[in-house]
């Protein structure tokens, strides 16, 4: 079988961007070796955008895929959004090279909202469509939410099976996070898969003392949530059998990313992810 790419999901860079600015922050993943990153949570300035472009050519870093709110995540909240923004965004992804735009999840105001969900969904259709225009793909990023059941069918399925043109960016640590094996999931969804996000799943150590439990409910509160956002390799997924059957159903950019580092530095997770995904068999990914 052929091969994929291996990249970063730059949200968790957001406080490097800041720190750095982007040029300096690219040189670092040209450092650690990595070649494509998907862009998200950083304002697409002109600056930025500019910036991006410069490092993507002197780093030989492509950028893989920019992040598109189709609408305000809270009615009356500042930001792009696709339905306000269309050319700018549209443009930006002509400047940088880019023919994947990611929707990273519902608005809030409409979570648990069936019918709002679907009306959502319709929109993101039709938005696809025009994208495709201007030769771009429109994909949905799932968080666990999308696997509540509505009528008894997973939210992201009815997101699937009411749509054609959308495409979807599964999260493997949220899939097992709800429920389900991402390796199954990922196989249902060929076809329409080309970003795939790759988080491991930790379930953390408890360590505790006499002082913990004086206070049961908040003992029970850690207990409860000690599933961690881990780097690959680190966690109990089966990360190569999530890659192959990534592969094979169409994913073309596999994505590291952490929603959270706790007080890690960042770099320090990729280098960690990366040096995993090169001991797996994957440098030739990068």
């Amino acid at each position: 079988m052929g091969k994929g790419k291996i990249g970063v999901q730059m949200m968790m860079l957001k406080g490097k961007i800041e720190e750095l600015g982007v040029y300096e922050t690219m040189r670092k993943l040209n450092e650690l070796g990595y070649r494509s990153v998907e862009v998200s949570q950083i304002p697409m300035t002109e600056d930025n955008v500019a910036a991006f472009k410069r490092a993507s050519e002197d780093f030989n870093i492509k950028i893989a895929s920019l992040s598109a709110a189709l609408e305000p995540m809270l009615p009356g909240m500042p930001g792009e959004t696709l339905t306000n923004d269309f050319e700018k965004m549209v443009n930006d992804c002509k400047i940088l090279n880019c023919s994947f735009l990611r929707i990273g999840m519902l608005p809030f105001h409409i979570m648990g909202d069936k019918e709002k969900i679907m009306a959502f969904i319709g929109k993101a259709e039709m938005m696809a469509e025009r994208l495709a225009k201007h030769g771009i793909e429109l994909y949905y990023h799932n968080h666990h939410i999308e696997f509540a059941k509505y009528d008894g069918e997973y939210l992201l399925d009815l997101m699937k099976n009411n749509t054609s043109k959308l495409g979807f960016e599964l999260d493997v640590h949220w899939i097992q996070r709800a429920g389900l094996d991402p390796i199954t999931l990922i196989k249902e969804y060929a076809g329409r898969i080309s970003l795939l996000h790759l988080k491991d799943y930790l379930v953390g150590q408890m360590n505790v003392d006499e002082a913990d439990f004086k206070d049961m409910p908040k003992f029970f509160q850690r207990f409860i949530n000690v599933i961690e956002f881990a780097e690959v390799g680190e966690g109990n997924l089966d990360m190569k059998g999530i890659i192959e059957a990534g592969l094979a159903s169409g994913a073309k950019y596999f994505l590291v990313e952490q929603d959270e580092l706790y007080g890690r530095d960042p770099f320090d997770c990729l280098k960690i992810s990366g040096d995993n995904l090169r001991a797996m068999g994957y440098s030739d990914w990068f």
